[in-house]
């Protein structure tokens, strides 16, 4: 393994970069103004009415005893009676319709009367409103007493009287209990359009579109139940993450099934293998040695000749020439060696069956190379067996226990573990049997910085730089430190100073790692992002592979509100995964990153409220 930084995001070379804190945490209660549209049908009642007049004629005439009118009396009597009929009329016409007598209230919904399609339009408003009220409160009675059949049939006469979201959200639940998912989504649907604030109805089809495998869908609609409930409900967060991770976990397995084995940046590569404190090749294998390419003991000495050039090229070139050295054989005493080193390149690959076989073959040849115990145990310890680490690391001890690269590797272990005062005697017996290898200084500063020994950190790194002043990696790993304290300036200054070391030192083949912590420096300083992305392009530049510098630019995007921008990027370190944890962990971000991109195109009203977020997506 590589020095491990935990503090930091650039410790392991092969740890995608962790987000500062979740993007959706900064994201306030979204509500939606794609209001529902309830339809109500409004009964008109027509009344007509007709007036008239009858008139009783006797058929026995009256005796008269006032004189007959005239003529022109009887006329003007007529004209009188006919407006007086007509001011009648006018009166009866203008008096307002009778409003009909209000049903009998009902008690049970067994005296409710028959509902159906039919019959469910002669109700008034007001009965259709009562009555699905009765209807949902025995629906929910039965739905208590697991009667589930019974209350999707009351459930569906309250439809009928009244589309309303939560009857529509009870049916699903019933049809939730019985596991019936297709008709889970149908209701919760018809919830969610009536009210698309809806939580409940939200969770309810995300919750089925889980069971029914539709990944995507049902993030969404857990992402914006999140939203809209601002993260208070913990379940739907937590049920967020736990898809991401089932997703990833299921997309990974598929993934590694097929991904074909590739060496990881030239970053990685390189600094793992400076893990391991150097040592001259094997007699026989040195460069003035001339020896035949055709043969097996040829491609080991142009393997290891390759692997001087610490380049990613070089690095592609070595894994080849160590398989053929092995294809070819008639290695003699190099065999064991040969092993330990297409080992090693199958480990970088990700081929870790292959790997840990070669390693265990090295050893059987060579029972006496401890370096082949050491790797077999960071193989181990990388798959998450530390126990098998541990008998790998004692074994190794009791072949030679004056071999400080085992104390340096094991010292790794209990680092990992959180078993820190272990490490840092790892590390200084590491020291003291070799005090030249400066990663032991540099991690034994940054256990004595996790043990909360803040001073004898610092001091330690101060002895460093006046011991290995030429040495890059100690300016980076006390940046880091200083990042931690908030010390930017000093930070700063001591990137700077990596950088420029790498450029002098290791022209052709610097380790990008200060350029990333000077971009994440000027981040978390200064909210620098334009400076930002440069470093991180520049480090691209220098080494496309690195998986580092592409997480990190996918951080730097996603924080300005570049969605799209981020998730290509986030796309570029699931592509750079080399083990299934890492593509698992890849894919969570990348994942999460388009399921952002999907609410925002559901809901277009969110897209403003995530734009220039300033927080990382994942928590």
């Amino acid at each position: 393994m590589a020095p491990a930084v935990p503090l930091g995001s650039t410790g392991t070379p092969s740890a995608p970069l962790p987000a500062d804190s979740s993007l959706w945490d900064r994201v306030s209660t979204w509500v939606s103004e794609n209001k529902a549209v309830v339809y109500t049908i409004a009964g008109v009642a027509v009344v007509v009415t007709t007036a008239g007049a009858v008139y009783y004629i006797s058929s026995q005439p009256a005796q008269e005893t006032t004189p007959r009118p005239s003529k022109k009396e009887r006329r003007k009597r007529k004209q009188a009676e006919r407006e007086a009929e007509a001011e009648k009329a006018a009166a009866a016409a203008a008096k307002p319709a009778e409003t009909p007598a209000k049903a009998p209230s009902v008690e049970t919904v067994d005296e409710l009367p028959e509902i159906d399609e039919t019959t469910v339009q002669g109700f008034t408003e007001a009965q259709r409103k009562e009555y699905a009220q009765k209807l949902k409160e025995a629906g929910n009675k039965a739905y208590s007493a697991k009667d589930f059949q019974k209350a999707i049939g009351l459930y569906s006469k309250a439809i009928l009287c009244k589309s309303d979201p939560v009857y529509y959200s009870n049916r699903a639940a019933c049809y939730h209990a019985l596991g019936d998912w297709e008709k889970v989504v149908e209701d919760t649907t018809a919830a969610v359009n009536l009210d698309p604030e809806y939580v409940k109805a939200l969770n309810r089809r995300a919750n089925a579109y889980d069971h029914l495998g539709k990944y995507s869908e049902a993030l969404i609609d857990y992402t914006a139940s999140c939203i809209i409930d601002g993260f208070k409900n913990e379940q739907s967060t937590l049920a967020v993450e736990r898809l991401l991770k089932k997703y990833a976990e299921k997309r990974a397995k598929e993934i590694m099934e097929t991904k074909p084995a590739k060496l990881p940046s030239s970053t990685f590569v390189g600094n793992y293998l400076q893990s391991f404190r150097p040592k001259p090749r094997p007699a026989g294998l040195e460069d003035s040695v001339e020896l035949d390419e055709d043969t097996g003991i040829g491609q080991l000495q142009k393997g290891l000749k390759a692997l001087e050039s610490k380049t990613g090229p070089g690095y592609e070139e070595a894994g080849e020439a160590f398989d053929k050295a092995l294809e070819l054989g008639d290695l003699g005493e190099y065999e064991a060696y040969a092993y330990n080193l297409r080992g090693t390149f199958r480990c970088l690959k990700g081929r870790h069956e292959e790997a840990l076989a070669d390693l265990t073959k090295s050893i059987e040849l060579d029972p006496d190379m401890t370096q082949s115990y050491i790797k077999r145990a960071s193989m181990n310890l990388e798959l998450g067996a530390p126990e098998k680490a541990e008998e790998d690391f004692a074994a190794a001890l009791s072949k030679n226990p004056e071999d400080p690269d085992i104390y340096y590797h094991r010292a790794q272990l209990h680092f990992i573990k959180g078993e820190f005062a272990e490490a840092q005697r790892d590390y200084q017996k590491s020291i003291d049997l070799d005090s030249d290898f400066i990663f032991s200084h540099i991690q034994l500063g940054v256990t004595q910085y996790k043990m909360g020994s803040i001073a004898s950190s610092m001091a330690t790194f101060r002895r460093c730089m006046k011991n290995f002043d030429k040495t890059p990696d100690v300016y980076n790993y006390y940046g880091e430190l200083l990042l931690d304290q908030a010390k930017y300036q000093e930070a700063i200054e001591k990137f700077d100073k990596a950088i420029e070391l790498e450029k002098e030192t290791k022209p052709t083949c610097m380790n990008v790692l200060p350029l990333i912590n000077k971009s994440l420096t000027l981040f978390q300083w200064k909210q620098d992002f334009a400076e930002a992305e440069k470093l991180c392009e520049t480090a691209l530049i220098i080494d496309p592979e690195c998986d580092i510098a592409v997480a990190t630019m996918a951080q730097l995007l996603l924080q300005q509100g570049k969605v799209t921008e981020a998730l290509r990027y986030f796309e570029r370190t699931a592509e750079l995964a080399r083990t299934e944890g890492e593509l698992v962990h890849a894919l969570s971000y990348t994942e999460a990153t388009r399921t952002q991109i999907q609410v925002q195109e559901k809901y277009p009203k969110l897209a403003s409220k995530l734009q220039g977020a300033s927080q990382g997506l994942m928590r």
